[in-house]
């Protein structure tokens, strides 16, 4: 590889082929540049394409028995999927948060008006169109039509239909933000106009 610095005119200046000299002791001001000759015989790309390189893989079995691995390390320190008491008690907590919304969501009724309460959003009235189990995330969800076009969907999620409604007017909920009752919509006196 060759340095060569160029000055502001675009003339060379001197090359820069002192090994043990510093940037400071050639004549380099503003507007120079440091132009690179590269005689190592490499293409412009020929290394951006990864799928040629040999790339080294460890077999499960021999990784298993490498002793200064993380796998080794959780292991030993029980931490993460290899502490059986945590898993166990993830496990029941997940079991019992998915019984409490099955319980929740049995009091429920498809068709009955509700008002949605969700952390940091106001007050939203619609009518339950859909209590169960679904495809997109685990648990139990309550599929609302709203009033006002405030939703995020129009019954369908990832291609799957759950219910029919508009565009923006429905919404998946946990149940435990749903309260079913006489919530009639609500009239703005839009019509009079």
């Amino acid at each position: 590889m060759e340095l060569e610095l160029y000055g502001p005119d675009d003339k060379l200046y001197s090359k820069l082929d002192q090994e043990d000299a510093l940037l400071g002791s050639y004549p380099v001001d503003d507007g120079c540049r440091v132009h690179v000759i590269d005689h190592s015989g490499a293409r412009l790309g020929e290394y951006e394409d990864v799928s040629k390189v040999e790339k080294y893989q460890i077999s499960q079995e021999a990784y298993d028995q490498r002793q200064d691995s993380v796998r080794s390390f959780l292991k030993r320190s029980k931490l993460g999927r290899y502490n059986e008491e945590e898993r166990a008690q993830q496990e029941a907590e997940a079991t019992q948060r998915l019984n409490e919304e099955k319980t929740q969501a049995r009091a429920i009724p498809v068709g009955s008006r509700c008002e949605v309460r969700a952390p940091g959003q106001p007050p939203r009235r619609g009518t339950v169109m859909y209590v169960g189990l679904t495809d997109f995330k685990p648990g139990y969800w309550v599929g609302v039509r709203y009033d006002e076009p405030l939703g995020k969907n129009d019954g369908s999620v990832n291609g799957k239909r759950y219910f029919e409604c508009q565009a923006k007017y429905g919404a998946f909920v946990k149940p435990s933000v749903v309260t079913v009752g006489d919530f009639p919509e609500e009239d703005y006196g839009l019509d009079e106009m």
